[in-house]
Parts: C-alpha cells; sequence; structure tokens
C-alpha cells in the first residue's frame, strides 16, 4: 500500500474517531431551534455553527447595508461552518498565506461556544439543563485587512474561552469590494441616504443578534465584550466610533489596530467614495448599478484588485471623521483593553525592502517624512537600519494609534487598560510578529503547527485568564497574577506579556510618542 493511501485511512480513521466522540445539542432560540454539538476539545463545551444572523447579501442585496436574518421553522444543523466571505487569497509569500476556505457571498453567519451547563436546551436524552446565572459575552470580530479572513479559523476555536466561563461569538463581515463599495445609485435607494460601509453595518446587526438571542445559549446581554485584532480592532474602533453600536456592548478589547486616519468623504472630489464606486461601474463596462449587481461575484472581485475599498465618512455611520470623534469624546465610552506586539512589522514587511545601509535609510526617511526625519532619526538612529525601520514601523502604525486610543479613552473612563506582548512563539528572525498574541489570548495553542512548550502553556492561561476576567467585570484582575495597572495620561503604565509572564511596565513608547504625535497631526 502506498505511503500517501496509508496516511489518507490514517486521518480518516482519526476524524471519524472524532466524529463520534461529538454529543449532538439541541437548543431552542427566539431565532429557531439549532442543532449543534459538543466540542472536540471539550465534551464540556456546546458549539453551534453557520447561524445565520442577516439576510443574505445576493442579487438586489448586493451593496446594501444588513438587515436581521428572518426566524426559521424546524430545526436548522449547525455542525459547519459556513463559507468565508468571498475574498482574495493571500499572496503565495505572505507569512499569513494559508489554503483556501470555501467562499461565497452569502456568508453573513455566526458561530457560538458556550459551556454546556450554560446551554438552555437538550444535550441528548439528558434533559433540560439551565445556568442560574447568565455568563459574560465575548465577540470576536476578525482580522485581515478589511480584505480577507473569517470567524471560522482554527486559530479561534472559542472552547477554551467558553471553558473558562464565557459564552463566544464569532463572526463574518463583507470584506473589500462587497463590504465598503459605495455609489450614488445605492444612496439613493437607501432608506437612509447614503451607501458603503456595509461591512460595518454586519458587525451592527450581529450585535444586534447577539442582543436578542444570546440569552438562550446563557450568556448575559448585558455584558457583552467586543474584542478584534488588526482590522478585527480597527473594527472594535469603529464599533465605538459609530452611533448605531450604542448599547450593543459594554467592554472593548483592541490587539494592533487603531483607525485614526482620514477616511474619504461619501461625496465630493475623486477620492469620495461614490467616484469610486462609479469608477468600478466603469471598468466593469456597466451602465449602472443594476448590471454591477448582476456580474459574477468572481468577475467583480478580480477587477477590484486594482482598487482599494474601505471606510468611507457617510455622516450617518460614521458621522465624523474618527480622530475628531475620540478627540472630541463623541463616542461609545467603554472599559478598554489595548495594546499591540514588539515586533508588528517582520511579517507585515518585504525584508528585501528594508534598508541595509544607514544612507540608504537616511535617505528613505526624508523622501518619506521631509523635516520630520531629523526628529525621527534620533529615536530611530541610522546606525541599526532594519531594527530601526521595523521599529518605526510598529510605532507609526500601531503602538501610536492604539496608545492615542487609550488616552482618549482614560480621559473619561477609569477601566482603561494597556499591554505590550513581547514573547517570541517561533524565536528570531519574526519575534513577537503581527497575530502572534492570538493563540495566547484563545488558548488555543494547539491551533499552532510549531514546538510550544510548557512556558507558552503557562503564558496563554495566564493571558486567557486576564482576558475573561476583564469581559466579567472590566477589570483584569487575576487572583494570583500580577496587578495590571490602569492606564492614563499621566502614567501610561503597561502590562508586559513575554515568556517569563506578566511585567509592569512604562510607557513602551517612551519619549517617541511626542515625535510620533507630531508626525501624526502633521498628516490629518
Amino acid at each position: 500500500m502506498k505511503i500517501e493511501t496509508m496516511v489518507f485511512l490514517f486521518v480518516a480513521a482519526i476524524l471519524c474517531s472524532t466524529s463520534l466522540l461529538a454529543e449532538t445539542v439541541v437548543l431552542t432560540t427566539p431565532q429557531g431551534k439549532l442543532e449543534g454539538q459538543t466540542s472536540f476539545r471539550n465534551d464540556n463545551i456546546a458549539v453551534f455553527k453557520h447561524i445565520p444572523y442577516a439576510i443574505p447579501p445576493l442579487g438586489q442585496r448586493r451593496f446594501q447595508h444588513a438587515e436581521p436574518a428572518p426566524d426559521w421553522q424546524g430545526t436548522r444543523l449547525a455542525t459547519q461552518f459556513s463559507p468565508a466571505c468571498l475574498q482574495p487569497p493571500y499572496p503565495a509569500a505572505s507569512f499569513y498565506a494559508r489554503a483556501m476556505e470555501p467562499t461565497s457571498e452569502d456568508c453573513l453567519y455566526l458561530n457560538v461556544w458556550a459551556p454546556h451547563e450554560a446551554v438552555s436546551g437538550k444535550r441528548g436524552s439528558a434533559g433540560q439543563t439551565k445556568s442560574t446565572k447568565p455568563l459574560p459575552v465575548m465577540v470576536w470580530i476578525h482580522g485581515g485587512g478589511l480584505t480577507r479572513g473569517s470567524g471560522a479559523g482554527s486559530i479561534y476555536d472559542g472552547a477554551g474561552l467558553a471553558a473558562k466561563g464565557v459564552v463566544l461569538v464569532t463572526i463574518n463581515y463583507r470584506l473589500g469590494v462587497f463590504g465598503y463599495m459605495a455609489h450614488p445609485e445605492a444612496s439613493a435607494e437607501s432608506s437612509f441616504g447614503v451607501s458603503g460601509n456595509y461591512g460595518t453595518s454586519d458587525q451592527i446587526v450581529a450585535l444586534q443578534w447577539v442582543q436578542r438571542n444570546i440569552s438562550a445559549f446563557g450568556g448575559d446581554p448585558d455584558n457583552v465584550t467586543i474584542f478584534g485584532e488588526s482590522a478585527g480592532s480597527w473594527s472594535v474602533h469603529h464599533m465605538l466610533a459609530t452611533p448605531r453600536g450604542k448599547g450593543l456592548f459594554h467592554k472593548a478589547i483592541g490587539q494592533s489596530g487603531a483607525r485614526f486616519g482620514r477616511m474619504p468623504t461619501l461625496r465630493g472630489d475623486a477620492t469620495s467614495g461614490h467616484a469610486q464606486g462609479v469608477k468600478l461601474q466603469t471598468l466593469m463596462g456597466a451602465d449602472n448599478l443594476a448590471e454591477l449587481r448582476q456580474i459574477d461575484g468572481e468577475t467583480l472581485l478580480a477587477a477590484s484588485q486594482q482598487m482599494q475599498f474601505s471606510e468611507v465618512h457617510d455622516g450617518v455611520i460614521f458621522p465624523e471623521q474618527f480622530y475628531e470623534m475620540f478627540a472630541g469624546h463623541r463616542y461609545n465610552v467603554v472599559p478598554l483593553m489595548v495594546g499591540y506586539n514588539a515586533d508588528e512589522g517582520t511579517t507585515l514587511s518585504n525584508p528585501k525592502s528594508l534598508p541595509r545601509t544607514a544612507e540608504s535609510y537616511k535617505a528613505l526617511l526624508e523622501e518619506r517624512y521631509g523635516d520630520f526625519a531629523a526628529p525621527l532619526l534620533r529615536h530611530y538612529p541610522a546606525s541599526t537600519p532594519r531594527s530601526s525601520s521595523l521599529h518605526l514601523m510598529r510605532d507609526s502604525l500601531f503602538g501610536h494609534g492604539m496608545h492615542t486610543w487609550a488616552r482618549f479613552n482614560a480621559q473619561q473612563e477609569k477601566n482603561t487598560y494597556f499591554y505590550y506582548f513581547t514573547h517570541e512563539p517561533l524565536g528570531a528572525p519574526l519575534g513577537a510578529f503581527h497575530a502572534a498574541e492570538i493563540a495566547y489570548v484563545f488558548d488555543n495553542l494547539a491551533s499552532q503547527q510549531t514546538g510550544l512548550g510548557e512556558l507558552d502553556q503557562r503564558l496563554a492561561e495566564l493571558m486567557s485568564d486576564y482576558w475573561v476576567a476583564f469581559a466579567r467585570t472590566g477589570r483584569p484582575e487575576v487572583e494570583g497574577a500580577p496587578k495590571w495597572p490602569r492606564y492614563s495620561a499621566n502614567k501610561p503604565l503597561h502590562i508586559e506579556f513575554s515568556a517569563e509572564g506578566a511585567v509592569r511596565g512604562k510607557n513602551s513608547l517612551g519619549k517617541r510618542y511626542p515625535t510620533l504625535e507630531r508626525l501624526s497631526a502633521s498628516m490629518r
């Protein structure tokens, strides 16, 4: 027998045996009855997948804001993930390149992990079980630059967090052209006169679904924490910014992503959302929006790669520019926990593009930043061009934004906390790379195909405990663990996560922060 055949049969046998271990869980929700199953990782956790939260955005509903999904009759099978939203693959050379999941425009579904005793339904023939106290809810918003990703990645398996006493929800939302393309005809047909930001509207409707349905899973709709990484953290930032998110969540966690740059306006010059939508229509040879909706999704996706679609300042979902809303304290203020990683740039940059000499590094800074090159060189010296380039990228794209977010929030909410992740799970040269902390937050190191050891497991236990404690009370207080100091503008303290655990520290940007603040102000 060929070795490939033997491996296939061995894997098939494992899959069959594990599927037999999963036990059926039937649950009645306000939306309808679901048939889920126990988690392969932990049979004390019930899992329900592929739950519709919004009307499929197909046909006429392409380029429209989300509306809640209807109820259903009978029992809906909820044991397999839905397709991811339509998206391109990562470039083959990307650190984040993976085998593509099935994709579809019909993708507005979510998944729930809950402790079994909290689920107000049936477990096989065991009868009814009911929790006496509702559990905190954590809603994860995936990253991927608003162009890629889904709520079904193995690293987002919620069994580890649910085992610590929360109900965990992951969601899909529309991406790229399907999630963010504005168009004058789409604005005209909208009930509130704007278009674009469909992916954000998906997230809002998903949180509305949580408010209506999560009690059936044992969750507390009055204690919801939203959290996300990278573009998922942008999305958390969006939810704080939009008036339509008010009351849908009560705490927020942002991991490596704040969104303070200027959005294009909906109407106006050639950079406006409407102008970009018309430009794509012309590129596709369509006479109007109706014809654009008839074009095959894959064809439209391929053509849209020549352009970039993201949030627009529409005056409704986003009534002002982000910086103005946060600086003016006109946003949804909640307890907040934010942070970033020590080596964000190692997996986001092309090593061949990094300057190798002091001269090329200086020339790059002078070309890009003009008069600001001199103060930047004091903090990011030319004597170490590669590391200085990576540190400047980390601090300008991540550190500065996260500190700005925390500083604004701390002015109104004392429960504001900051972390800095420095652990290197894969060692040098990647270091504490972008997204390295996610497996630790989810207490899900089994999703990582690396030789992680006891130190990693202890760090995952600790970080996930802090995240759950924050979701429970708004304070990351864990018995027996280091005290996490509050963050304030005067004392920008943080906690550092490394292989040694958690250590209290000072502002990780140090004296660089005012320089980056001035640079940011000049670019707004």
